[in-house]
């Protein structure tokens, strides 16, 4: 029983000593406010509208109205990122409190149009905590997921972003205290 139990507790500091962490978003720490862009579905004739500020208690927002009309339905937010910084990127870890919907968080490579993305489900006034591994995001593009794309090739990412699309129409709410990038 002790015998288990050490060696439970060497292998969690010896993943935690061989992990790094880097902070992706941290408003607190006034990293990954900048280089931010807003892509809506008005891009293709819709009229979403979506948001991003800081709140008083220093989270970010992402907040808006997701309209299908005019074949709408998507509203997003990239930032752009330095290429190679996530070079190795094994999972991430975002914190956040929703509103019931559910989000994509987008990976985009340089050299492909198709973006990569993994849902998460938020629960309406709670604080959540997920972590996201590199495996679990998809090729996507304009909607339609490609299961012959190659894999995500993590020295290529050059942004990250936060969507709500699949038909959730209305007002929507999600704020993030961080995202981690794990290697």
């Amino acid at each position: 029983m002790i015998k288990h139990l050490f060696i439970k507790i060497f292998f969690f500091i010896f993943i935690s000593m061989n992990s790094q962490t880097i902070d992706i978003i941290n408003p607190e720490n006034n990293i990954g406010l900048k280089n931010w862009n807003i892509v809506n579905d008005d891009v293709m004739g819709g009229i979403s509208k979506s948001y991003l500020l800081l709140n008083d208690e220093n989270n970010l927002i992402f907040s808006g109205n997701v309209s299908l009309k005019n074949n709408g339905g998507f509203a997003s937010s990239r930032m752009v990122i330095a290429r190679e910084s996530l070079d190795g990127v094994k999972s991430f870890k975002i914190k956040f409190r929703g509103d019931g919907n559910i989000y994509k968080f987008r990976l985009r490579q340089s050299n492909i149009q198709a973006a990569y993305s993994s849902n998460f489900k938020s629960v309406k006034g709670k604080w959540v905590v997920v972590n996201i591994l590199i495996e679990e995001f998809t090729p996507s593009w304009r909607g339609y997921s490609y299961s012959n794309y190659p894999a995500i090739e993590t020295e290529k990412i050059s942004s990250i972003g936060i969507q709500i699309s699949d038909k959730q129409e209305g007002e929507f709410k999600l704020e993030i205290k961080y995202i981690k990038a794990i290697f």
